[in-house]
């Protein structure tokens, strides 16, 4: 039943609802805005694409002695961080500038969910060994070579005699130096007998008609896999920020490097730019790194010397000499690139 002064067929309140709306957004009653109309048309709507990378599309970039990466596919762009991040406006209502200063913004704030609108899925060759560093970042969808079901790819990576490098002395997972020719030479001649007998030793054991899946147990870490890998670009930031870091192994962080100067810079090149600026390049500082910073700009050593001391950095030993301390390393690695002298020095 119709209550009084309503009329059949008409909501009531509509003809104040849109006259509100009118005086709202400036435009005439029933009048299209742009914004709503760019997202709802399905015609207005194009795959955004990047020039630069679809003319490296399948193109394999080589890494080590025989990998490579090489790029499948990709979604979004610069633009499309910008779009998510300014959700409700339209395209274009910004200038490229604008766009710049936005993204710079979301990196330098740590605001990552615009940056996993974009995606990137790699063709990767990769020796096994530094691929069990690789799939340790578990937020990416991974699709792998499989020697249960395929014959192993028949290629190790080879060392050259000058590229067998030293255990470090302070860091039990790094090293630091190169072994001496001669030895390296000689390392170089015992792997390639070892990869060729492991490889002789596992066609046979197939020849015989033993399982993929058991006549693969003694390969060499050196063989390499290939996998499909498809990742958002704030994890593959994170990716890139670990395994370009001078302390990452030199084999994966060439794998970085790669991914990184061919691929992404040239994908996202703001991004990249705010990348390098408030990441890779950045300086991080403690709460005592930066009490100490405080105290040298007065400057005040001995209050710095201080400040360390009661946080168990200049411990010394009973001939007076500094204890070993890697959270004073790299402290003073940081402050060297701040270009201070080191107080307790």
């Amino acid at each position: 039943m119709l209550g009084k002064g309503s009329s059949r067929g008409r909501t009531p309140g509509t003809k104040r609802a849109r006259a509100t709306r009118g005086e709202r957004t400036g435009q005439p009653n029933g009048a299209k805005e742009s914004t709503d109309t760019d997202r709802d048309s399905p015609s207005a709507l194009t795959r955004p694409n990047q020039p630069a990378i679809d003319v490296i599309l399948g193109r394999p970039f080589r890494v080590l002695d025989d990998g490579f990466a090489r790029v499948i596919d990709y979604m979004g762009d610069d633009a499309a961080i910008v779009q998510a991040a300014r959700v409700s406006y339209g395209r274009g209502t910004k200038r490229v500038h604008d766009d710049r200063g936005l993204i710079r913004y979301l990196m330098r704030h740590w605001h990552t969910t615009p940056f996993e609108m974009c995606e990137l899925k790699l063709h990767v060759r990769v020796p096994m060994d530094t691929w069990r560093q690789w799939i340790r970042h578990r937020t990416a969808n991974v699709n792998e070579y499989s020697t249960r079901y395929s014959v192993a790819i028949d290629a190790a990576q080879r060392t050259a005699p000058d590229a067998w490098r030293l255990q470090a002395p302070g860091n039990r997972q790094g090293s630091a130096g190169r072994v001496a020719s001669a030895v390296g030479q000689r390392l170089t001649e015992s792997e390639r007998r070892v990869q060729k007998q492991s490889r002789s030793v596992y066609e046979e054991r197939l020849a015989a008609g033993v399982a993929r899946e058991q006549a693969r147990k003694d390969l060499p870490l050196s063989t390499y896999t290939e996998a499909y890998w498809k990742v958002d670009l704030h994890n593959l930031l994170h990716f890139l920020r670990l395994r370009m870091d001078p302390n990452a192994q030199e084999e994966i962080r060439a794998y970085a490097n790669v991914i990184a100067e061919e691929i992404v810079a040239k994908w996202v090149p703001l991004t990249w730019e705010a990348f390098l600026d408030y990441r890779l390049n950045a300086l991080q500082l403690s709460s005592i790194a930066a009490a100490i910073v405080n105290a040298l700009s007065v400057p005040d050593r001995e209050l710095a010397c201080r400040i360390a001391s009661e946080h168990g950095l200049l411990q010394s030993d009973s001939e007076g000499h500094l204890r070993p301390n890697r959270e004073r390393t790299e402290l003073e690695a940081t402050l060297l690139k701040l270009g201070i002298d080191l107080p307790w020095r």
